[in-house]
């Protein structure tokens, strides 16, 4: 019973944390040149990574968030979602604890602010819930409607 329980949240995690990182790149995709400046704001990459950086991630945010909203390769997916998060984490606690006025970037736009400190919090809060949902999805075996049920079988009975 908690078993099926279980696999009905881990739907509703995949479901959360899916959407979330689909909305974040879609809302970067058609201003490539925002996604650059929002990387370049936090002054952590060199230089020579910063454009490629900030035209991949968006793409890399969508196709983990359909991967995790289609239950496809789940795991590994909520692995690199996890690291993901780690890194932003990371780069708002850089920006905040450096003193720099910057928006996250994290949804489009990005890049200098007059006043983005009372956000660093929330953003670092929003950033770990989403953490901890992602590690879950790790830990969790199965989640229900998803293509890896369809795609992987399990290899012992009580996986199932």
């Amino acid at each position: 019973m908690l078993r099926h329980m279980v696999a009905w949240f881990a739907l509703g995690a995949r479901l959360l944390v899916g959407v979330v990182w689909i909305v974040a790149g879609a809302l970067k995709l058609p201003d490539p040149a925002a996604s650059v400046r929002a990387v370049r704001a936090y002054d952590l990459l060199p230089e020579s990574v910063v454009p490629v950086t900030g035209h991949v991630l968006p793409v890399v945010e969508i196709v983990i968030g359909l991967a995790l909203v289609l239950g496809l390769m789940t795991r590994l997916m909520a692995v690199v979602s996890g690291l993901l998060f780690v890194a932003f984490i990371i780069g708002i606690a850089s920006a905040w604890a450096r003193g720099m006025q910057i928006e996250c970037g994290c949804f489009g736009g990005g890049g200098y602010s007059t006043d983005a400190t009372g956000d660093y919090p929330w953003e670092i809060a929003r950033d770990t819930g989403l953490l901890l949902v992602s590690g879950f999805l790790v830990w969790c075996r199965r989640s229900r409607l998803a293509l890896d049920n369809l795609l992987f079988v399990p290899r012992f009975v009580h996986d199932r």
